[in-house]
């Protein structure tokens, strides 16, 4: 994710290479950024922040103990921190940094597309000019939504932070579906795929709610009518629910 951003942040212009350093621990890993991009690249997180305005956040959460500890103190009051660390409250962020100026922000994974939506909240210390950029390099991955309240992060995180695998099961389980009623598996990917995607511009482009676009396209005792019939009476709009609720205190129980 933290490619989809530099990648992004470069595409748009939101920022030149020669001022964006990269910090990694895998030499591998910088000199390929270093020659897909021209970025510098550093293997200490202190040299990376140096003179920067906006400082991006982007390593496991498992890691950002110590990469917060090696980074407090070295702070400078004005720079804002953009993290997308999963689970990662701003009280942690705060704490962990010694900082007060920082973006909590959880994107997913069509962003690497230029497709992803990014939900995200600011602390307090955030000034209303340091939100634009931070607006602009999240929007630059597809488009963001911005929250007051830290505690809609959680629920974001449930619903479109995990929700592209819950399309990528559904795109899974209808394949298999097609290739078992004897379509060849490249044929049914191709129908499956296009189905997906035209749905998603449909529903995009109508400006009509999910429910009312199902019922236009569900005849009574027509083929979808009859699959629609199965996934209810296998209660699959509340098995969607309580898998969305899972994942919502899942994600809660990460941020403490």
């Amino acid at each position: 994710m933290g490619e989809a951003m530099l990648a992004a942040i470069l595409e748009k212009r939101l920022g030149a290479a020669a001022d964006i350093t990269v910090s990694d621990i895998k030499n591998e890993r910088r000199d390929y950024l270093k020659k897909k991009y021209g970025v510098a690249v550093t293997e200490g997180n202190r040299e990376a922040i140096a003179g920067k305005d906006m400082v991006v956040l982007a390593v496991k959460p498992q890691n950002l103990a110590e990469v917060a500890a090696e980074l407090k103190g070295y702070l400078k009051p004005s720079q804002l921190v953009l993290s997308i660390v999963a689970g990662a409250k701003i009280s942690t962020l705060c704490q962990g940094l010694d900082h007060r100026r920082v973006v909590r922000a959880m994107p997913n994974t069509p962003a690497q597309v230029g497709a992803g939506i990014s939900a995200w909240t600011a602390s307090p210390g955030v000034t209303v000019r340091q939100k634009e950029p931070a607006r602009q390099v999240l929007e630059a991955m597809g488009r963001e939504i911005s929250f007051d309240d830290e505690k809609y992060l959680d629920m974001a995180t449930a619903v479109s932070g995990s929700g592209p695998a819950y399309f990528f099961l559904m795109a899974e389980a209808m394949t298999n579906a097609a290739v078992a009623l004897g379509l060849a598996p490249d044929a049914a990917a191709t129908l499956v795929m296009e189905t997906i995607l035209g749905s998603a511009r449909l529903m995009k482009k109508s400006g009509k709610v999910p429910a009312e676009l199902r019922r236009s396209v569900t005849s009574p005792g027509g083929t979808t009518a009859a699959a629609i019939g199965v996934l209810e009476q296998g209660k699959f709009p509340a098995l969607m629910m309580e898998a969305i609720r899972a994942a919502y205190r899942r994600a809660q129980e990460l941020g403490k």
